[in-house]
């Protein structure tokens, strides 16, 4: 297996304490559908966008202004999501592995200061190539963190997924399937 996770890097005019706030509400950049704490070391909380991915993770670290960490502790990706729906196709169960293949891996915000601007380096650790839902998920975290968290971070106003609509090209497909890819 590869040990190439998938990783970007945004710099910022803004503060580390205006990345570090923006990271630590992940309902206003990734999802509405988020229930539980997302702020302090020890809070768990349960992400899902309708029935296509449905996650619980753990903060593990949560330190202000320098670094959040989630751990996934369960994972769900629907059957259909992979596959076909990666290449554009949106019909047959182009699932064959790991629904899960997310658990025990490790999401990172580190926030650097650099001079007078704020580095937000984002590692979705354990994210690799050989994982089926790689191009499916690197698509979506592009989305997430280099526009609504980067919108968040820069004009206050994110692009999270909405209760029942969706925002990436992935989740568009998906849905005009009736959720049946």
């Amino acid at each position: 297996m590869s040990n190439q996770n998938f990783s970007v890097a945004l710099l910022f005019d803004q503060s580390p304490a205006a990345v570090y706030e923006a990271v630590i509400n992940p309902r206003a950049w990734w999802s509405e559908e988020i229930a539980g704490g997302t702020a302090k070391a020890g809070d768990v909380f349960d992400y899902h966008f309708e029935d296509i991915h449905r996650a619980k993770m753990k903060l593990t670290e949560s330190v202000p202004d320098k670094r959040v960490v989630w751990h996934v502790l369960e994972n769900e990706f629907k059957p259909g999501l992979f596959g076909e729906a990666a290449a554009g196709h949106v019909k047959g169960d182009g699932f064959e592995n790991d629904k899960a293949e997310w658990v025990d891996t490790h999401v990172v915000f580190d926030i650097i200061k650099e001079n007078d601007k704020t580095r937000l380096r984002f590692t979705h650790d354990g994210l690799v190539p050989d994982y089926e839902c790689y191009d499916v998920c690197i698509n979506g975290w592009k989305h997430y963190i280099q526009e609504s968290l980067y919108s968040l971070i820069t004009t206050g106003q994110g692009k999270p997924n909405k209760t029942g609509r969706p925002m990436t090209v992935n989740e568009e497909q998906f849905n005009a399937a009736g959720g049946n890819m």
